[in-house]
């Protein structure tokens, strides 16, 4: 922590966390690679460019079943269920692959699963594998494991079951940001709140912490504002007096990356988090629409990726180059093992506080 007593600048641009929704653990994924196509209409693409196709193809194909962005090709992958959609998209520029699932069977899947939802599990419709991939932690066993069994085995083919070493929880932990009724958190990025200056958060801060302080016992900088945890993971916090509110995410390296948008994430984008416990870290999201069954209830529509995070990481930003992709809810394992993080989307929380980036 800084010994000022103002907020500086480069201390409200940094986006790390405090309270934390975390699992210790890890989850092994199934990955499907694109499959290499010689044919000379597919394109190599940015993951912006590769984002703005999906979204046109994946309207326009009837029946589609996902897409997702291949890095190490520079390549759009799009889901389909026939040779028909298959050449539609590959002449537009992307990869077809015929898959068995649609994207609405596998969504009806999981909807239908989070129903039933047990506490220690989450849900994910995993584009690459076409399966809702179900992870259970240490906690789910005996009946409870054996109803989820069930539950797997009657979906068929369409669900593919897995089991994490830890377990999921909610922590308070450290992070170097700000302070508040005996938790600390870390501002995720920084908005305008009806032209006011505000930060965003996890919604687990600002739904437990009324009024927020840079320093432990420090004068008040901040009154947390609409929240909703569980169910969502997003909150808002309004400056109460006159800080500068750059929208900019601390790299820990002496500099910050400048935010000019929010953006939706996409399966296959590079992202990085910075977190206030371990910093900067770099990964790839995994799927969209997660839903994780919490103690304190189930969170859906969140974001899971490979990026390490540890307890005091919460509550922090993820973004790809200058946009601004999520806040940190929750995750398993550590930066030393590796393991996978889940994230609020920042479009979803903007929308429904009513906020905007500077």
């Amino acid at each position: 922590m800084s010994e000022k007593k103002q907020i500086t600048k480069r201390r409200m641009a940094i986006a790390g966390a405090g309270v934390a929704v975390l699992v210790a653990g890890s989850l092994t994924w199934t990955s499907a690679n694109a499959a290499e196509d010689a044919s000379p209409s597919i394109k190599t693409l940015s993951s912006t460019s590769a984002s703005k196709l999906a979204s046109k193809l994946t309207s326009d194909i009837k029946g589609d079943a996902g897409s997702y962005y291949d890095a190490k090709a520079k390549k759009l992958v799009v889901n389909v269920t026939d040779q028909d959609a298959k050449a539609k998209v590959e002449a537009e520029g992307a990869v077809g692959k015929i898959v068995q699932h649609t994207m609405a069977q596998l969504e009806s899947t999981k909807d239908a699963l989070t129903e039933q939802d047990i506490t220690g599990t989450s849900r994910i419709v995993d584009v690459k594998s076409n399966k809702v991939v179900i992870t259970a932690d240490r906690t789910v066993k005996g009946e409870k494991l054996a109803q989820l069994k069930k539950q797997a085995k009657a979906e068929g083919s369409k669900v593919e079951m897995q089991r994490t070493a830890g377990k999921y929880t909610t922590k308070i932990a450290g992070g170097d940001a700000i302070h508040g009724d005996g938790g600390r958190c870390s501002l995720g990025f920084n908005v305008t709140l009806d032209g006011k200056p505000a930060f965003l958060t996890a919604g687990h801060c600002s739904t437990a912490i009324a009024s927020w302080s840079e320093e432990e016992g420090g004068p008040e900088i901040a009154k947390s504002g609409d929240g909703k945890f569980p169910g969502n993971d997003y909150g808002i916090a309004t400056f109460t007096g006159d800080t500068e509110h750059p929208s900019e995410v601390d790299l820990y390296n002496g500099s910050t990356q400048k935010i000019s948008a929010a953006a939706e994430a996409e399966v296959g984008m590079k992202v990085t988090r910075s977190g206030s416990t371990t910093q900067v870290h770099d990964g790839e999201v995994k799927a969209v629409d997660a839903s994780v069954s919490y103690p304190e209830g189930t969170v859906d529509g969140l974001i899971q990726t490979d990026v390490c995070a540890e307890p005091g990481d919460s509550g922090g930003s993820l973004f790809s180059e200058d946009k601004a992709i999520g806040l940190t809810s929750g995750g398993s394992g550590d930066c030393s093992a590796g393991g996978e993080t889940f994230f609020q989307p920042v479009p979803a929380a903007l929308e429904a506080l009513g906020a905007e980036l500077p």
